[in-house]
């Protein structure tokens, strides 16, 4: 009696697309899942690459910046899941600081009032940047490409340059000052994400982002205000650039011009990073912070090497098209395979 012995099958070509769109569609569908994976990895690369990463003193240098830029990051995800894109996000919360400097040190306004003055400015560019967008029917990545150099403009008019100094002791603790050792910065992050993400995945009007994100004129239809809803968006990531601006203020104890130069880049890799379509209707603010840290990571690596901090623009560029260039292989790939 032969016994036979039967090789098991090849998988077919389709089986195969068949796991990778799998693979992928679970990615795509838990990006939250799949940016936490990677900051893991992120991380423990990290701990081995430097012994002084996983120290206190770094770990808080790490969290006081991931403030300033996470506040950015969660205005322009909203932004990005309606599917625009504000590039002054950086200028206004360089105007919104200066201003408050100006205010506080030129003109002797209490520093409070000057605070809440200023966060009314910061709104109140965003507000400009949607109604421009929405009545003039303008594309909102041009249209705010030309608005961060007339607010760049207005702060070179105020400063002529130079920084603003004096700023007064009663509010640098907003900047350096602790709570329950925890920087400052960060926990108003951290309060501000809570309250973005609940509103984002827990009551209507989050729903309404994403819908109008996913197809514009379908929810139009509907009844949704979908210009009134875009507004508010750019009027959010305005009060959240002019909070980033502020507290930097802060930070330094002076108003520098070069304030949110580097607001641009990296909270757009971030969001991508984080799971946010470029399309629009995919992703969320709480993953978009995901992705800030794990820029911070990279970039706190960079200095820990002594690599010249003049290479962390190119890292976040690289990050930039990396991830924009992975994010649209993707969709084209899920596009083509549905």
């Amino acid at each position: 009696m032969s016994h036979e012995t039967t090789a098991p099958a090849a998988a077919s070509p389709t089986a195969e697309k068949k796991l990778l769109k799998t693979l992928i569609d679970r990615f795509a569908g838990n990006s939250l899942g799949g940016v936490m994976a990677a900051l893991v990895i992120i991380f423990i690369v990290a701990c081995f690459l430097s012994p002084y990463f996983l120290t206190r003193f770094n770990m808080m240098i790490i969290a006081r910046s991931l403030a300033f830029i996470g506040l950015i990051t969660i205005g322009q995800a909203i932004l990005m899941i309606l599917g625009e894109l504000d590039l002054s996000v950086g200028a206004i919360g360089g105007l919104s600081g200066i201003a408050s400097g100006v205010l506080m040190v030129q003109y002797g306004v209490n520093p409070w009032v000057a605070i809440i003055l200023c966060l009314f400015l910061g709104a109140a560019c965003g507000l400009l940047n949607g109604l421009l967008v929405t009545r003039l029917q303008l594309h909102s990545l041009v249209l705010t490409i030309g608005m961060a150099g007339v607010y760049g403009g207005a702060i070179l008019v105020a400063t002529k340059g130079v920084a603003i100094t004096g700023i007064p002791h009663d509010i640098t603790f907003l900047g350096s000052g602790m709570i329950a050792g925890v920087p400052i910065p960060f926990v108003v992050l951290m309060a501000i994400l809570i309250v973005v993400g609940f509103v984002m995945q827990r009551t209507p009007l989050g729903r309404y982002v994403y819908a109008i994100g996913s197809n514009a004129e379908a929810a139009r239809m509907l009844g949704l205000r979908v210009a009134a809803i875009r507004v508010g968006a750019f009027v959010t990531a305005g009060f959240l650039s002019a909070v980033a601006g502020i507290l930097m203020v802060a930070r330094l104890g002076s108003a520098q011009p070069s304030i949110g130069d580097t607001w641009v880049l990296s909270p757009i890799a971030a969001a991508v990073i984080g799971g946010v379509a470029t399309t629009g209707g995919l992703g969320s603010p709480i993953g978009a912070v995901l992705g800030a840290v794990i820029i911070g990571i990279i970039e706190n690596i960079i200095v820990l090497f002594g690599i010249s901090p003049y290479w962390q623009s190119i890292v976040s560029g690289g990050i930039v098209v990396l991830a924009i260039s992975f994010d649209s292989l993707t969709r084209r790939y899920l596009n083509r395979s549905t």
